[in-house]
């Protein structure tokens, strides 16, 4: 059985007022429920984040990560250095990323596999755009940004990562994909990573993506192939996020 898994993103979103009672809220609200949590805020606050969560069941990571370990980047963070802030995980491939900052399916492997050597758990997100949907390339879209980055770190890798299964089309819209769309997406990509592993796939923790909100977790999260979520919104909100947290427990 795996264990479900409630990732909050928050996006640019936060200060360090809101952030400090935001967190002591989930800190507090996490304890007794039997999913794992953690949280993704914008690089500045990692450290207000490795002060108030280090010894809490609350895990954090970044929502972006450069591709190289080193050098003249300007601008960019290397994962060793989120892991210096206490970063377990970090988000590679999200939609915003690839639509507004053009990361193709190749950077993203290259940043799948930097988080990896530094020791970081990346939480690979994959999923298709309304145009895409409508012309039935769901399926194709999605089997092609996995199979980049299982081409370029193997199957074995998966060991160590998550999935995240995020429709473009009903991130921050209030379209949530029907759990029996998400499901069909979520059992799509099993199969995939099956075909090279049987005994990965079947460990590998699948989130859905896409307007989760506490009046639809408790469906989704029932879908044989969906393990959790990916909460954008919802995230910042202390309530609505531990619901989230309550309907995966």
């Amino acid at each position: 059985m795996r264990k479900k898994f409630v990732a909050g993103n928050w996006k640019m979103h936060g200060n360090l007022q809101q952030n400090a009672a935001l967190l002591e809220r989930i800190k507090a609200g996490v304890s007794g429920l039997k999913c794992d949590v953690a949280v993704f805020a914008p690089f500045p606050y990692l450290g207000q984040l490795q002060s108030v969560l280090s010894g809490a069941a609350v895990a954090w990571g970044a929502q972006s990560v450069s591709e190289h370990a080193i050098g003249a980047f300007t601008g960019e963070v290397s994962a060793s250095m989120l892991v210096e802030f206490g970063c377990r995980y970090v988000l590679v491939g999200h939609s915003e990323r690839r639509s507004l900052f053009g990361e193709t399916d190749r950077v993203v492997a290259a940043k799948f596999e930097a988080a990896q050597k530094a020791g970081l758990i990346p939480v690979l997100c994959i999923g298709e755009t309304l145009a895409e949907r409508n012309d039935g390339a769901t399926f194709s879209v999605v089997s092609r940004q996995l199979a980049m980055v299982l081409d370029r770190v193997g199957v074995a890798a998966m060991v160590s990562s998550l999935l995240a299964y995020e429709p473009v089309w009903a991130i921050g819209t209030g379209v949530t994909a029907s759990p029996a769309q998400a499901q069909e997406v979520h059992a799509a990509i099993r199969r995939q990573v099956a075909a090279l592993d049987a005994g990965v796939a079947g460990a590998l923790r699948v989130l859905y993506g896409g307007s989760v909100k506490a009046q639809n977790a408790v469906e989704l999260f029932a879908q044989a192939d969906i393990d959790g979520g990916l909460i954008g919104g919802a995230a910042l909100v202390a309530d609505d996020f531990l619901a989230i947290c309550q309907a995966a427990s």
